[in-house]
C-alpha cells in the first residue's frame, strides 16, 4: 500500500495589479453588509465589480462574517472562479482575526485548487500577513495515513498570492516571511499531532524535532530513560515507566549574541495518554494523542524563533513520555522523587501532565531565565470551564496580562483565570511534600497551584492550559479544521517578540 504524505506551506507571494491580469485557478474577494450589501476588493474594475455584485445579490448574498459563496467568473477574470468571503459591518475596521480567520473559510472551501489570488482589502504590512497566515493554515491537509489512490485526495494548494494597490511591496515583505515561518511550523505541530499514537512514541517526537530543527541555529539535547533516571527526574520517568516505549526529554537552545533577555518554554508531551492505572474512559480517548499538543507548540515556535533571527536567548523544553497501564506502570499512592527531590504523592495517576512539567519547571531554574512559560493540554477542567475555542492562562499578574495581551493580537483566544490561594492547602499531603490532585473543583486552578509550587522562587511565569483549543473534534471553521491545530504557537511566538522589543517587563 502507498501511503500519501502531508502537504507542504503553499507557496506565498505578493503582487500588484488588476485581478483580470493575475493567472489562477480561483480569485477570493471580500464583501461587506454595509449599505446593505456591498464588495469590498482590491484588484477588481469598477465593471467587474458590479456585474460580481449583481450575480452574488441573485445568489442571496448578504456578506455576513463566514459567508462563503461560490461563482462562476464568466470572463471577469482569468481564473474560472470567483469565492466572495463575507466580513460583516466594516465600519470601524477591519480586524486582522477577521481578515485571517475570513481567509481561512475561502481557502478551505477551496480545496482541491492549486493557484489562489486573494483581492481583498489588506491596507497595513499586518492586515496582509493576516490573510496569508490565514489562507496558508486553512489550507492545511493532513493525508500521511491516507491510501494515495484509494482515498481520492484532493489536489493540495501550491500558491497562495495576495493582490495589493500598494506598490511599496518591500513594507510587506517582513509580514510575508512572518506568515511563511508561522504556517511552517504549524504545519510541523499540526502534523506530529495528527499523526497516529503508534507512529508517534516519545522517541519519535524527538526524531521529528530533531529534523525540524537541525539546520536552524538552534542547539539540541536529549536525555532517555536511563539519563532521566540518574539525574533524577521521577516526575517523566514515573508517567513513562508504565509503557514499553520510554520517555524522552528534548531541551533546545537559542542564545543569539545580541540577546538582552531570556524566555524559557516548557511544553507537555504525552504522545498518548490512556490515563494510566487511573484508566478514561473509552469514549474519545482516540483524542489523546493531542496530548502532546504543548510540547508540538514549543518545538514549533523554537523553530520559528530561530528563523527570525529575533534577538532574544530561549530555551524550549519538550518533556515527552506515553501514560499506559502497563505491568510496570506508576500506582495510585506512589511517591515520586522529583527533580530537584520535592516528592509527589500520585493520588491519581491521569494527572500526569504536571508531574512531567514539574520536573522541568525545576531544571529551569538553573538557565536563570527572566521568565517562564509552560503550556499543555493540562485539565478537561479547562474545558468545562471555557469550551473548545478558548485557553487559560494563569500566573504572575504582568506575564499573564502579556500572554493575554499577545493572544489577542496573534488571533488566538485566551482568558485570564485567578489561583485563589484556598485552592493551595487540598494539594498537601500526609505522607509526601505535596499531592498530584487537589479537591475536583477548580480542577484547573489547583493545577496550576501545583505547578507554581515548582517554579523557581522570584521567576515570572505563566501557565497556559490548552485542553480545550488544541485538539479540534467539531466542525471546522475559519483556518482550522478537525485534528491537531498547533494552538499556542502565534500566542508565544508574539509575546517573546514583545520581550525582545522591551514591551514586557520581566
Amino acid at each position: 500500500m502507498t501511503l500519501s504524505t502531508s502537504v507542504n506551506v503553499p507557496t506565498l507571494s505578493l503582487k500588484v495589479g488588476d485581478v483580470a491580469t493575475v493567472v489562477a485557478d480561483a480569485v477570493v474577494i471580500a464583501t461587506s453588509t454595509d449599505n446593505k450589501f456591498s464588495i469590498v476588493s482590491d484588484g477588481l474594475t469598477k465593471s467587474a465589480s458590479t456585474k460580481i455584485h449583481a450575480a452574488l445579490v441573485a445568489l442571496g448574498a448578504k456578506g455576513t462574517k463566514d459567508e462563503t459563496i461560490r461563482i462562476p467568473s464568466n470572463g471577469l477574470t482569468k481564473a474560472p472562479v470567483i469565492v466572495a468571503i463575507g466580513l460583516g459591518s466594516i465600519k470601524d475596521g477591519i480586524d486582522t482575526e477577521l481578515l485571517r480567520s475570513a481567509a481561512g473559510n475561502a481557502a478551505r472551501a477551496l480545496a482541491g485548487t492549486k493557484r489562489i489570488v486573494f483581492a481583498v482589502p489588506a491596507k497595513c504590512a499586518p492586515a496582509a500577513g493576516a490573510v496569508l497566515e490565514g489562507a496558508a493554515l486553512g489550507a492545511y491537509s493532513f493525508r500521511d495515513h491516507r491510501h494515495s489512490t484509494l482515498s481520492k485526495l484532493k489536489t493540495p494548494t501550491t500558491a497562495i498570492t495576495l493582490l495589493t494597490k500598494d506598490a511599496k511591496l518591500a513594507d510587506y515583505k517582513v509580514a510575508l516571511e512572518r506568515a511563511r515561518i508561522l504556517a511552517d511550523n504549524i504545519y510541523f505541530a499540526r502534523d506530529v499531532i495528527n499523526t497516529s499514537p503508534l507512529q508517534m512514541p516519545p522517541e519519535e517526537l524527538v526524531t521529528r524535532g530533531k529534523v525540524l530543527l537541525e539546520d536552524s541555529s538552534v542547539k539540541i539535547t536529549v536525555l532517555d530513560e536511563k539519563e532521566l533516571k540518574a539525574q533524577g527526574y521521577g516526575g517523566i520517568t514515573g508517567v513513562g515507566q508504565g509503557s514499553s516505549r520510554p520517555p524522552r526529554l528534548l531541551r533546545m537552545e537559542y542564545t543569539p549574541d545580541d540577546a538582552k533577555k531570556h524566555v524559557v518554554l516548557i511544553g507537555k508531551g504525552i504522545t498518548f495518554d490512556t490515563g494510566g492505572i487511573s484508566l478514561k474512559p473509552p469514549a474519545g480517548m482516540h483524542a489523546m494523542k493531542g496530548d502532546m499538543s504543548g510540547a508540538a507548540a514549543v518545538i514549533a515556535t523554537m523553530r520559528a524563533i530561530a528563523d527570525l533571527e529575533l534577538p532574544i536567548a530561549v530555551t524550549g523544553y519538550a518533556a515527552c513520555a506515553e501514560n499506559m497501564p502497563g505491568g510496570n506502570a506508576q500506582r495510585p499512592g506512589d511517591i515520586v522523587s522529583t527533580y530537584g527531590g520535592r516528592t509527589v504523592e500520585v493520588l491519581n495517576t491521569d494527572a500526569e501532565g504536571r508531574l512531567v512539567m514539574c520536573d522541568v519547571l525545576v531544571r529551569a531554574g538553573e538557565d536563570n531565565p527572566d521568565v517562564i512559560i509552560d503550556i499543555s493540554t493540562l485539565t478537561g477542567a479547562c474545558v468545562v470551564a471555557l469550551g473548545h475555542r478558548t485557553a487559560g492562562v494563569m500566573g504572575d499578574d504582568v506575564v499573564r496580562e502579556a500572554i493575554k495581551s499577545a493572544a489577542d493580537r496573534a488571533g488566538e483566544h485566551f482568558w485570564p483565570l485567578p489561583m485563589p490561594e484556598e485552592l493551595r492547602a487540598p494539594l498537601d499531603s500526609v505522607h509526601a511534600d505535596i499531592a498530584n490532585i487537589g479537591i475536583r473543583e477548580g480542577g484547573t486552578l489547583s493545577a496550576a497551584w501545583f505547578l507554581k509550587e515548582f517554579v523557581p522562587e522570584n521567576t515570572p511565569w505563566a501557565h497556559l492550559d490548552i485542553a480545550g483549543p488544541a485538539f479540534h473534534e467539531l466542525a471546522p471553521y475559519g483556518y482550522t479544521h478537525k485534528g491537531g491545530v498547533g494552538f499556542g504557537v502565534r500566542t508565544m511566538l508574539t509575546f517573546i517578540e514583545d520581550v525582545a522589543a522591551g514591551d514586557v517587563n520581566v
